[in-house]
């Protein structure tokens, strides 16, 4: 990110470009997706691995989304061994109640250019239509009702157990999410400064 200089980079963004120009590993990922099932572990560390090894991510990086399971997690803090990283990792987690992540979820509409809006929270001036380019918005194939069960059902039974993998090491630490963005912002901030300290990392 900009305030620490290094990429953020989004699991889902890296899929959905996968998908968008049709590589082996986007038509494999493709219908798990749309059914909010996970794509497999091999698969999206692979993906992973090839992304980190970019030059922009030699002074650090932001995952979001991943790891997502905990043989995600084991597979990071081994790959970051091999490759002799001078940094741990260190984890966030955003806390949101599950009826207020309905409603993110299942009232983002998007438009073509990547303007987003919400139908509940900051819906467009006109309904269905962008405010910054007229453009028709769309919802995405996987904020559905249907798609968000299927993900919290299969977070409570593959992501949950990341949780204590990291708070075990000391490198975990959750931020309250429905709180205005200034104050998530803050907080995130200084629970990364104070992971990082105890940690010893050195980078983001």
């Amino acid at each position: 990110m900009a305030e620490f200089n290094v990429p953020q980079i989004s699991t889902g963004d890296l899929l959905r470009d996968h998908r968008a120009r049709r590589t082996v590993l986007g038509l494999a990922a493709s219908e798990l997706i749309d059914k909010g099932i996970l794509v497999s572990d091999d698969l999206v560390n692979e993906m992973v691995a090839a992304r980190l090894a970019l030059p922009d991510c030699s002074r650090g990086y932001i995952l979001d989304g991943f790891p997502r399971t905990l043989p995600q997690a084991t597979w990071l803090d081994d790959y970051l061994g091999r490759t002799h990283a001078a940094y741990p990792v260190v984890v966030l987690s955003l806390v949101v109640e599950r009826e207020d992540l309905l409603r993110r979820i299942t009232g983002r509409r998007i438009c073509p250019h990547g303007h987003i809006y919400n139908i509940y929270s900051q819906p467009p001036k006109v309904d269905g239509i962008c405010d910054i380019d007229g453009s028709a918005l769309q919802q995405r194939k996987d904020d559905t009702v249907a798609v968000f069960e299927e993900r919290m059902r299969v977070f409570e039974e593959e992501t949950a157990p990341v949780i204590p993998h990291y708070k075990a090491q000391g490198r975990f630490a959750q931020v309250d999410g429905l709180q205005d963005v200034a104050s998530v912002t803050r907080e995130i901030r200084a629970s990364l400064q104070q992971l990082r300290a105890s940690s010893g990392s050195k980078g983001v």
